[in-house]
C-alpha cells in the first residue's frame, strides 16, 4: 500500500492574505489585538511567516511597541531572517500591503479557512497510515479519527469576551416576569420527574455530570430509567439516551414496562399477568413508544464510542450510563482501575460540556457503609474515586433502611435521595417513595431535610 505524502499534495494556503495581514499589524500596531485572539502562527503557511506573527505575538503580550524598527531587531535575533538587512527589506515590502481596517478581519478569515483545510489534510493522513498499518483496532481507530476532527472542530468555535450588559438584562427581566406572574421559578434544566429534587438540583443541567450511586440492591437501575421515563414523558421534543452495560435491551425495556404498567416482576418473567392489569400494560406500552428513548446495549463501550453514537443522534435532551464500572478503557490507562475511573469520569464530564447535555452516569459504592453503625453513603465509598468526587457536578447517594433492617416494617417503603453533592445549591435528604414490587420511585413532596438546619 503507498503511503500518503503530503508533499504530494497542494496544501491550500494564501501567500497574498498572510502578507496583507502582517503588513497591516506592521503599519498599525493595534490592528493586532483584531487577530490575535483567533490566529497562531500555525495558521500562516510559510515558515517566515510564522516567524514574523509569533514575534508579534511576543512582543503584543510583552507590552513592546510593534514598529519596523524593533520588529526587524527582534526578527533578526530570533533567527526568522539570515540577516538584518533581509528582515528589513522583507518587513518594509509588506508594510505597503497594508489595508483598511475593515479588512484585516477578512483576511484573517482566509487564513482561517486555508488553515482548517490543511488541518483536514494531515488529520487524513494521520487516519489513512493508521488504518494501513494493520496494528490498529478498527474500534480504536474510529474514536481516534473522530477525535480527530472534532477537535478541528471545536478549536473554531470560540466565544470570546462579551460584555455582561445583555446578561444582566435577561436576569432581570426574567425575574420580572416571574414576579409579576406570580409563578415560581423555572428550573434551569430538564425536569427529572421528582419536584422536589428538581428544586435542590435546579433540575438536569445541560453540560452535567450526574452520579447516581448506591449499594447493591438499592435501585440505582429503576431509579435511573424512571427519571429516562419522566424526562421523555415530560420532554416530548427531546431524545433521551439509554446505554445499558449491564442488562440487556429488552430487560431494561421489561423493567420500564412493569414499572409504568404497574406489573410485578415476576409476572412480567412468567408471563402469568392478571387480567385487570393487561389494559395497564398496553397503556405503558402506548406511552413508550410515543416517546423519544433510545436504548443501546453494547457491552464493553468506551467513552469515546459513546460520544460517537451521540453525535449522530440530533436533539439529545439526556443521557444515561449503567453502569460507570463497565465502561471500557483502552490505552496506557488499562489495568490500572483507579486510573481507568479517572479517566472515564474525566471524559464523561467533558463529554457532557461538548454536547450541552445532562449525562446521568450509574456507580457502585464500596462496602464501607455496610461497616458502620450509620450507613448511609458518603463520598469516601465512591468505589475507585480517582476524580469521581472533583468531576461529578452532583452527587446522588440512594438509601433505603429498610434494606438493613428488616424489622422496621414502617419504613419498607421509604427512601432517602442523598444529595451529597451539589455543586449549584445546597447538600440535603429528599424523601422518596420506593415501590419494589413494580421497581418504581415515587416522590414525597411535602418536604425534604436539610442537614444545615
Amino acid at each position: 500500500m503507498a503511503e500518503l505524502e503530503i508533499s504530494d499534495i497542494n496544501l491550500p494556503y494564501s501567500t497574498d492574505a498572510e502578507q496583507m495581514v502582517l503588513g497591516s499589524i506592521i503599519a498599525d500596531p493595534d490592528l493586532i489585538s483584531k487577530v490575535s485572539d483567533r490566529l497562531t502562527p500555525e495558521h500562516f503557511f510559510r515558515e517566515t511567516h510564522k516567524g514574523i506573527f509569533s514575534v508579534m505575538q511576543k512582543m503584543f503580550v510583552g507590552g513592546s511597541d510593534i514598529n519596523i524598527v524593533s520588529l526587524t531587531e527582534r526578527c533578526a535575533r530570533e533567527k526568522v531572517f539570515e540577516s538584518t538587512e533581509q528582515a528589513k527589506e522583507y518587513l518594509y515590502k509588506i508594510s505597503m500591503l497594508a489595508v483598511e481596517h475593515s479588512s484585516i478581519e477578512s483576511y484573517a478569515d482566509v487564513l482561517d479557512e486555508k488553515f482548517v483545510l490543511r488541518e483536514l489534510i494531515y488529520a487524513s493522513r494521520d487516519i489513512f497510515e493508521k488504518a494501513t498499518s494493520g496494528t490498529e483496532e478498527p474500534a480504536a481507530l474510529l474514536e481516534y479519527a473522530e477525535r480527530r476532527i472534532y477537535d478541528i472542530r471545536s478549536s473554531k468555535e470560540t466565544s470570546g469576551l462579551l460584555h455582561i450588559e445583555p446578561t444582566v438584562v435577561d436576569i432581570l427581566q426574567h425575574l420580572m416576569r416571574v414576579a409579576e406572574n406570580r409563578e415560581p421559578a423555572q428550573q434551569h434544566g430538564m425536569s427529572s420527574g421528582f419536584p422536589t429534587l428538581d428544586k435542590v438540583i435546579f433540575g438536569l443541567m445541560p453540560a452535567s455530570l450526574i452520579l447516581i450511586a448506591a449499594r447493591p440492591g438499592m435501585g440505582k437501575t429503576s431509579f435511573a430509567m424512571n427519571i429516562a421515563v419522566n424526562a421523555a414523558r415530560i420532554n416530548r421534543g427531546k431524545k433521551i439516551a439509554v446505554f445499558s452495560l449491564e442488562m440487556s435491551r429488552s430487560q431494561l425495556v421489561e423493567r420500564m414496562l412493569s414499572s409504568e404498567g404497574k406489573i410485578d416482576s415476576e409476572s412480567m418473567k412468567n408471563g402469568l399477568i392478571p387480567q385487570d392489569r393487561w389494559m395497564g400494560l398496553y397503556e405503558a406500552g402506548e406511552m413508550l413508544m410515543q416517546t423519544q428513548i433510545y436504548v443501546d446495549d453494547t457491552a464493553n463501550i468506551t467513552v469515546g464510542e459513546i460520544k460517537a453514537k451521540l453525535r449522530r443522534l440530533s436533539d439529545v435532551g439526556l443521557v444515561v450510563i449503567d453502569y460507570l464500572g463497565l465502561i471500557t478503557v483502552k490505552g496506557r490507562n488499562s489495568g490500572n482501575r483507579v486510573a481507568e475511573v479517572t479517566e472515564i469520569t474525566r471524559n464523561l464530564k467533558i463529554m457532557a460540556k461538548e454536547l450541552n447535555v445532562p449525562v446521568i452516569a450509574l456507580s457502585q459504592l464500596s462496602r464501607g457503609p455496610d461497616a458502620r453503625e450509620d450507613k448511609r453513603p458518603l463520598l469516601s465509598d465512591l468505589r475507585d474515586s480517582g476524580s469521581v468526587e472533583q468531576d461529578a457536578d452532583v452527587v446522588l447517594f440512594l438509601y433505603r433502611d429498610f434494606y438493613y433492617n428488616k424489622e422496621k416494617t414502617d419504613h419498607i417503603n421509604s427512601c432517602e435521595c442523598i444529595v451529597a453533592k451539589n455543586r449549584h445549591g445546597k447538600q440535603c435528604t429528599v424523601p422518596l417513595r420506593w415501590d419494589g414490587e413494580y421497581t418504581r420511585f415515587t416522590s414525597v413532596e411535602d418536604r425534604y431535610e436539610d442537614p444545615g438546619r
